[in-house]
Parts: structure tokens; C-alpha cells; sequence
């Protein structure tokens, strides 16, 4: 068993041009022939909910996946153990409750917006600030995902991974994104994102078979010396379950249940981008298929790619010491294909990191879109046409798509000084908003309290509380060694929820009228 030198160069043909510059320019065209159809808000939005169920779960996974999942998940993997997968033990329980609880409320106000839900208890003051804060929410999570999908792109075009090699790469998956974004509406979304799973899998699938290929020892042996070796917290590659309660720990069986579940709730149930496309679908039975197929599916995507950790770590470890010249761990699944993989697959390969990158960008743009028009900008300019609408819904596309980028640029340097894990810092920063709004959106569904001002406090709590918590010490038997430690994402979510839905219960909610809410 050989393993490929970092310092290799990295091998990128006019073939692999050819692959990756065709997926481009069929995406952008698919999104232009299918916007067509976009007439009306209701088109350009919820695609007049017409979408099939199978279609819009399938596009549901392409933005949950993301390039995060694509980079970053053979990182977690690669330099730790199979614990991230036990976090699907959330995504599935967050399925059950966003089918049972969420969808079939949006489904019987027939909302375009899921902030809409919020109205009738809380007035529009409380629907704007929970609307204003997806988009916040929105512009830290997307922007990280984005500067994430840059790596790639700036190891094929620079050779590096640079931070102003990357700012550039950024900029070149804003401007495709955003141009088919703006074209076709929701609609193109889903499509889009159909087809970049489907490659996104191809990907993967050959990655991991060009790696079995290049072991000389029988696949056995390669689990057992992978069963074999410890982590530095004690654990073994193929640790699948962390039973410990330890709250600087990313990935136990403790988050999973508990803050992974509040964090999937809060990402298909209250974030604009994931729900958007569950409120295409024809009904909320439809849409609770479409939740349900996208999760189950999940596990084994991200399966997937944990085992193509693993299996970088034994191509780069043949004696259990890393080889010289071994890619740097945030680098090495991307940079092992670029380099061992034939002509054509490394095209294929980035085409897949620009389907997960694209595929994040551009639900979020539309989610952005949708929420800014929708909410904002025709409660201002009431009473105009639908195609003005769904022109200013485009010119709402150009305007996020460049913000994200701005943000993404910052994530670079933030990244480099948070000193975590891309998969880590990447869902760690969707907390920042997640923890108040799930708390916000419980209230509003499990009791009968609230109103816009304790919304707005619930919202604003949350968000301090996932700051805080990010630099806060640990105590007594839970710190790991004497210095400061922090908390690890799922116990931020979980803290932030629960501070959040205590403050906005506390509200009193507007007189009611005949049984209503006036």
C-alpha cells in the first residue's frame, strides 16, 4: 500500500475540465428552462405546491448534506471515529416531530412563510423578528457551508488552500449559484438539487472503490487495526457510540439524543431554507414523506463518507504512523482523489463538491428571497403586480448571494482562530440562531403563551447564550484537562432552547376575540 505524498502534484486534465465545466452549464441551463414557469410568487416560491414528494425530500438531503458533509465529514473521521454517525439518532427523532408537530401547522394556514405561523399569536411584530433572525441565522450558517466548498475549488484552480486563493474560490460558486438561482425559483432548486445528489453519490461511491483498490491487505485486516488504535480521548476508530457525559465532546450518545434532535428540529422545522421545500409539496402527508425519505436516506450518505475516512487514515497510516508527506487532515479526502484518481473521476469528484456546495447556496438564496419579499417587502409595497413580485424576489437573490459570499470571506480567518473541526464549526455556527427560534416556534405550537415582545427577548437570549456557552469553562469531573474548555455544540443548542421557550412562555399573549387572537 502506497500513500500519495501532500507535496504531489495535483493533476487536474482537460477532461476533468470538460466534466466539471458540462455539470456547471447544465445546472445554470436546467434552472433557466424551468424558470420559465415562474409567473407568480406562488410559482417562484412554493412552485404552486405541485412538487412530488420524492423530489422535494431528495432536495431536502442535497442542502442538508452540503459540502460541510462533503469535506467535512471524512475530516471527522479521518482524524476521530464513526461517533458523528450516531448523531442521526436526532435527524431521524427531529424527522418524527417536525412530521407530527410542524408540517401539518403550516400546512392549515397554508404559509409561504414558515415566520407566517407566528402572526396569529404574536402579531407581525413577532413574525418579522423571527423572520429577520432566519436570515441572520441564514447568513452565518450558509456562509460557512460556502467557505467550506471553497477548499476544493481553490486546491484545483491554485494548488492551495491560501485564504485569498479561497476568497476567490468563493466567489466563483456565488456567481454560478446565484445565476440559477435567480432564474428559476424554487422549482430549479429542487430539480437542481435532484440531479447534484445523484452526482454528489457518484462521487463518493468512487472514491471509496478507488481506495479499496489500493490496499494491499485483505479489508479485514484493515478493520481490525483500525478497531485497534486508540484516539487521543481514548476511543477507536470505529467508535460508533460515546456513552460519556461530557459536555466538550462534539458527538455522544447524550447530543444525539438531546441537542442533535433540538438542532434537525430547528433546521427543518423553523429555518425558511430546509422547511421551503416541504411546503411545495401537495399536502402535509406528502410533505412528512418527503422529511421522512430525506433522513433515512441520510444516514447512509453520511455513512458513506465516514467510511471514506477511515479508510484515508489506513492509506496514509500503513504502520499506524502517518506516512510523510500525509495531506493535512481538513485537505485529505479532497486532495487524495485529486491526486490518485484517473481522468474524469476528479472531474466528477469536484462536480460533486460543487453539487453540495451549490445545493446549500442555492436553497439558501431562495429561503432569503422568499423571506425578504414575502415578509418584508410586500408588507411594504403592498398591492403591486405578481411579476413585480417575482422580479424583486430575483433582485433579493443578487443581494444575499453577494452578503453570503462577504461572510463566507470571513470565515476563513474565523475558522483558522476557532480552531474546530469544518464539520464542527459549520453546525456550530447554525446554533447561533437555532437555539431562539426553536424556542419561539415550541411556544407558539405547545402552549398558549407568548407575544412579539417576548419573542424578540427569546430570540436575542438565544443567541447570546450559544456565544457564551461557546467560551465558557467546564467544571469539577467534566473538564478534560486544566485549561479552558468549551461547550460542544449540542449542548449550546439544547441550553439556548430551553433559556429561549422559558422567555417567551412568559409572555402574555394579544386579547382574544371570540376564541381568536385578534
Amino acid at each position: 500500500m502506497i500513500a500519495a505524498a501532500a507535496s504531489s502534484p495535483i493533476r487536474f486534465a482537460m477532461g476533468d475540465w470538460v466534466v466539471l465545466f458540462a455539470y456547471l452549464g447544465a445546472m445554470i441551463a436546467l434552472g433557466c428552462i424551468v424558470g420559465r414557469r415562474a409567473r407568480t410568487t406562488s410559482d417562484y416560491l412554493v412552485a404552486s405546491r405541485r412538487m412530488p414528494f420524492w423530489a422535494a425530500g431528495l432536495s431536502l438531503l442535497a442542502t442538508s448534506l452540503s459540502a460541510a458533509t462533503f469535506v467535512g465529514a471524512p475530516e471527522a473521521s479521518y482524524t476521530g471515529n464513526l461517533t458523528y454517525l450516531s448523531q442521526s439518532i436526532g435527524s431521524l427523532l427531529a424527522a418524527g416531530v417536525v412530521a407530527a408537530l410542524f408540517l401539518p401547522a403550516f400546512y392549515r394556514r397554508n404559509v409561504t412563510t414558515v415566520y407566517e405561523l407566528l402572526e396569529r399569536r404574536m402579531g407581525v411584530e413577532g413574525r418579522l423578528c423571527a423572520s429577520g433572525m432566519f436570515l441572520l441565522g441564514r447568513v452565518f450558517a450558509s456562509g460557512a457551508r460556502l467557505f467550506i466548498a471553497s477548499i476544493p475549488i481553490s486546491l484545483i484552480l491554485f494548488e492551495d488552500s491560501e485564504p485569498q486563493h479561497l476568497v476567490l474560490a468563493i466567489l466563483v460558486i456565488a456567481v454560478a449559484a446565484t445565476l440559477y438561482t435567480m432564474a428559476g425559483g424554487i422549482r430549479a432548486i429542487i430539480w437542481t438539487d435532484t440531479a447534484q445528489v445523484v452526482i454528489l453519490l457518484g462521487a463518493v461511491i468512487a472514491a471509496i472503490v478507488l481506495l479499496l483498490q489500493s490496499f494491499d491487505a485483505p479489508l479485514g485486516e484493515v478493520f481490525e487495526r483500525l478497531a485497534q488504535t486508540p484516539n487521543d480521548d481514548g476511543s477507536t476508530k470505529l467508535t460508533l457510540v460515546d456513552t460519556r457525559f461530557d459536555p466538550s465532546l462534539p458527538f455522544t450518545l447524550w447530543t444525539a439524543i438531546i441537542g442533535m434532535t433540538l438542532l434537525n428540529t430547528a433546521a427543518m422545522g423553523t429555518d425558511q431554507d430546509l422547511a421551503q421545500r416541504l411546503l411545495t409539496c401537495s399536502s402535509w402527508k406528502k410533505a412528512a414523506g418527503a422529511v421522512l425519505l430525506s433522513n433515512v436516506l441520510g444516514v447512509a450518505v453520511v455513512a458513506l463518507f465516514l467510511f471514506a475516512g477511515l479508510l484515508l487514515w489506513a492509506h496514509y497510516h500503513p504502520l499506524g504512523a502517518a506516512t510523510a508527506g500525509a495531506p493535512p487532515a481538513q485537505d485529505v479526502f479532497i486532495r487524495y482523489l485529486l491526486i490518485e484518481a484517473p481522468t474524469g473521476l476528479r472531474g466528477l469528484v469536484i462536480a460533486g463538491v460543487a453539487a453540495a456546495a451549490m445545493s446549500s447556496l442555492d436553497s439558501a438564496l431562495g429561503a432569503m428571497s422568499s423571506a425578504t419579499v414575502w415578509d418584508f417587502y410586500k408588507r411594504a409595497r403592498p398591492g403591486k403586480s405578481e411579476m413585480h413580485y417575482v422580479r424583486a424576489s430575483r433582485v433579493a437573490v443578487v443581494v444575499w448571494g453577494a452578503v453570503l459570499a462577504g461572510f463566507a470571506c470571513v470565515c476563513v480567518w474565523w475558522q483558522r482562530e476557532s480552531g474546530e473541526g469544518l464539520l464542527e464549526f459549520a453546525l456550530g455556527v447554525m446554533t447561533l440562531a437555532y437555539g431562539g427560534l426553536l424556542g419561539v416556534f415550541l411556544t407558539v405550537l405547545l402552549t398558549r403563551r407568548g407575544n412579539a415582545l417576548s419573542a424578540l427577548v427569546a430570540l436575542g437570549a438565544g443567541l447570546v447564550v450559544s456565544l457564551s456557552l461557546q467560551n465558557l469553562p467546564t467544571i469539577g469531573a467534566w473538564t478534560l484537562n486544566e485549561d479552558w474548555a468549551v461547550w460542544s455544540l449540542g449542548w449550546r443548542m439544547t441550553a439556548a432552547t430551553l433559556i429561549a421557550f422559558g422567555l417567551c412562555a412568559l409572555g402574555t399573549p394579544r386579547r382574544r376575540v371570540g376564541g381568536e387572537e385578534s
